[in-house]
């Protein structure tokens, strides 16, 4: 059995070592086909290549060829337009020696030319001296003295035309500005008209019953000493049923006492404390109505960029009142008419309006600053940070000169409103006894000759006698004038004395 497989193992070893063998020859045979397949191909590669190489050689010679014949033609022709710009450049510097030719005979011909009008000049000179001297001698004058008669003649013709145009000019340049004014005055006018309320310098109070009068004395007065005490005002109470009279010359103080009262009344509880209370109220009530009334002001005449504390000295003019009429409604409607007049003839707008609304600010703080309103409001308004011509406008209202339009337009816009029938209620009889006391006042000093009162009474020009006053009595003379009216006369503001002093010497030739 052992002998069987290993035979078998045997055989089988035999058949695998025969088919290895096998498979070896035939690989062997496969590998030489393979080779020679190769070899074949590299041949034919290599001829394909060679082929390639002398058709790129050939190729390569023929476009050198074409690039060196392109060269060449291309050279050609350049050296032909070469040429051809040579010749032109010979052709034009031939032309252009023959005109600097042609210029220098022309030029020694224009020297032939000068030279002949120089002499032909030199003899027409001579001419004229010859011509002159004749008409000296016949006329017995030189030249120059024949040129100056010339000259003023000619002179005094052109002045005597000048002035005569001059003069027709400025009438109708006056007669033009004239009308022109009354037109845009009487405009202004027209669209702006409010009413005018006067106000007096007392306030009523109404009282449900007349019980009410004796609360409001209180035991031994002492309610109605507290409320004038912490009001400032004073406190009317008469056989008159039902009315409580308030009675002072500042409007604001009479407003927060006749608010207060009103306040007491309604509460009904009437005692120190209570009224304390009831006045501090109306004093925070005032100002805030004063507040909002600075502010509507500005609102109307669309002025902005004012310091809040500015505009509520502008509001405390609600309350202030000159010759009965509402200084706050006034400055309003001064703005209003300035803006109108300055639109109309071109000037600034804006400018008017604000210089107009604030033109009287200084009556806001004529009983705490001493001097003039219109001193006192553009000092205030300066301080507040307003600008320079806004100032010159409040500074200048009063005046008769005037750095702008705009100022001379807010004076102008100031007198239409204050003077408008019913806007004061000073009548004339009033108004000329007031100048003619202010004259008296002045007149009634020794030395003074003339006395006359101008700007509505707010200046006095005093002339004295050169003889009996001499400059320095002129200046006491002024004070003493001061004094006198400030004693005897009563006037809102101030009043400007001016004392003047001149001297002549005439005399006589016989």
């Amino acid at each position: 059995m052992e002998l069987i497989i290993i035979l078998a193992v045997v055989a089988v070893a035999g058949i695998i070592g025969s088919g290895t063998a096998l498979w070896m020859l035939f690989r062997a045979k496969a590998d030489g086909k393979r080779i020679d397949n190769a070899r074949e191909e590299a041949r034919v590669l290599i001829s394909r290549a060679e082929d390639e190489k002398r058709k790129l050689i050939i190729d390569a010679q023929e476009e050198v060829l074409r690039i060196r014949t392109t060269n060449e033609n291309d050279i050609k022709q350049q050296r032909q337009e070469l040429s051809q710009l040579e010749r032109r450049f010979l052709q034009r510097e031939e032309q252009l020696q023959n005109k600097n030719d042609e210029l220098d005979l022309e030029r020694g011909n224009l020297a032939d030319k000068q030279r002949e009008m120089e002499q032909s000049l030199l003899e027409v000179a001579d001419l004229k001296s010859q011509q002159a001297q004749a008409l000296e001698k016949v006329s017995g004058l030189s030249v120059s003295d024949a040129r100056e008669m010339v000259m003023l003649k000619a002179e005094e013709e052109a002045q005597h035309d000048l002035a005569q145009r001059y003069y027709e000019l400025e009438k109708e340049s006056k007669a033009r500005a004239d009308e022109n004014a009354r037109n845009i005055i009487t405009l202004a006018i027209n669209r702006l008209s409010t009413d005018v309320v006067s106000e007096t310098t007392t306030s009523v109070v109404s009282l449900p019953n007349d019980e009410m009068k004796g609360r409001l004395i209180g035991r031994e007065g002492r309610n109605i000493r507290a409320l004038e005490s912490l009001t400032g005002v004073d406190i009317v109470i008469d056989d008159t049923p039902e009315i409580v009279t308030v009675s002072c010359f500042d409007p604001v103080r009479r407003e927060i006492a006749k608010l207060a009262l009103e306040k007491l009344v309604s509460d009904g509880r009437i005692q120190p404390a209570r009224i304390e209370d009831m006045v501090n109220r109306a004093h925070v009530d005032i100002e805030q109505t004063i507040a909002k009334a600075g502010e509507q002001a500005t609102f109307d005449l669309s002025v902005t960029g004012l310091d809040p504390e500015f505009i509520h000295y502008l509001g405390r003019l609600k309350y202030r009142y000159s010759y009965g009429e509402n200084v706050l409604t006034h400055s309003i409607e001064v703005g209003l008419l300035a803006g109108m007049m300055a639109a109309e003839i071109g000037a600034n707008v804006q400018l008017a309006r604000i210089g107009g609304l604030l033109h009287d600010i200084g009556k806001s703080l004529t009983h705490e600053v001493a001097g003039p309103h219109a001193e006192i409001g553009a000092d205030l308004a300066q301080k507040y940070g307003v600008n320079q011509p806004t100032c010159a406008c409040i500074r200048e209202h009063h005046d008769d000169e005037h750095s702008s339009v705009e100022s001379f337009l807010v004076a102008a816009a100031d007198a239409i409103s204050a003077a408008r029938p019913g806007a004061r209620k000073e009548s004339l009889e009033q108004y000329v006894k007031r100048l003619r006391e202010l004259e008296d006042a002045a007149n009634s000093f020794t030395g003074v000759d003339q006395v006359y009162a101008i700007q509505a009474g707010r200046e006095v020009r005093v002339m004295v006698k050169p003889d009996d006053i001499d400059d320095l009595s002129s200046a006491s003379l002024a004070r003493d004038i001061a004094h006198k009216v400030e004693k005897e006369l009563v006037f809102p503001g101030q009043i400007k004395v001016t004392v003047i002093r001149e001297t002549r010497n005439i005399e006589f030739a016989r």
